[in-house]
């Protein structure tokens, strides 16, 4: 599968995130703690907000740990809202349409998981997408396809909703294929204020997903660790495993989440799918 994070807060740079962590993600692409598979080298994505009208993207077929300009980009540029992702591909080709973020106007979407039985639903969830969305789809991806569905369903007014309903058609098409299991998923999308994220498979058995603790808690509990006093009070991280061991640092997001963290507020909120 794939592991990925999602943050907000006061801008920091992207090594801060991507490399200087103990279990960075940079790190989770050689050596994945809790990820289905150990190595996530089959490309990844980063995806930032700063002062134009729609993020930053930066996409890449090579392994994050073998990629020079990654190293380069993460060390100049910083940003109050990130989305970075390293791929394990779970069948479809490794090409740089095929990695995660994917954009639409100021959304960002990111997914870790599969459609099971893909190739067999595929043409008709693709028929379900909004024609006037339809060709922005480049890649060949479940993970893109959920994206337009999603768009399709709502996802620029209520992602909740949105979601809720993509994950509904997903399991009533697979169930009309007779698929047992048809979804698994952790998934992250944000407008650049608000962050959402969704922890769910049809089989309740899903894909690792943590967030951060609040970090003025954090400080009281660990007053000479410089770390935690450099953010603000408002920085959340959502992350597929913890980006290192402090205690306390990290929670387990429940099994059929959702969870909304804006402006340092978050909220976990039950997610059940509707058909």
């Amino acid at each position: 599968m794939c592991r990925w994070l999602a943050y907000s807060g006061s801008p920091v740079l992207l090594e801060e995130l991507l490399y200087v962590p103990a279990n960075s993600l940079v790190t989770q692409s050689r050596h994945s703690r809790l990820g289905v598979e150990t190595t996530n080298g089959d490309g990844f994505g980063v995806g930032w907000y700063a002062n134009a009208p729609t993020p930053g993207l930066f996409l890449s077929t090579e392994p994050a740990w073998n990629d020079r300009n990654l190293r380069e980009l993460a060390a100049q540029t910083s940003s109050g809202v990130v989305f970075a992702h390293v791929r394990a591909s779970t069948g479809t080709a490794i090409q740089q349409t095929n990695c995660h973020p994917f954009r639409h106007g100021r959304r960002l979407w990111m997914h870790n998981g599969l459609i099971a039985a893909f190739p067999l639903v595929h043409r008709e969830l693709a028929l379900a997408i909004d024609p006037s969305l339809y060709p922005e789809i480049e890649g060949s991806t479940d993970s893109e396809i959920l994206f337009h569905l999603a768009l399709t369903f709502g996802l620029e007014q209520d992602p909740p909703l949105a979601v809720a309903r993509t994950v509904g058609f997903v399991e009533a098409i697979g169930a009309k294929h007779g698929v047992a299991h048809p979804i698994q998923m952790t998934v992250a999308t944000t407008d650049g204020e608000t962050t959402w994220a969704f922890r769910y498979s049809s089989e309740g058995r899903s894909r690792s997903l943590f967030h951060s603790t609040d970090i003025t808690t954090l400080r009281h509990q660990y007053p000479d660790n410089p770390t935690l006093h450099s953010l603000s009070p408002d920085t959340r991280l959502v992350v597929s495993e913890p980006l290192g061991d402090l205690h306390g640092a990290w929670r387990e997001v429940p099994e059929s989440t959702c969870l909304v963290a804006r402006g340092g507020v978050e909220e976990l909120r039950p997610f059940r799918p509707r058909r």
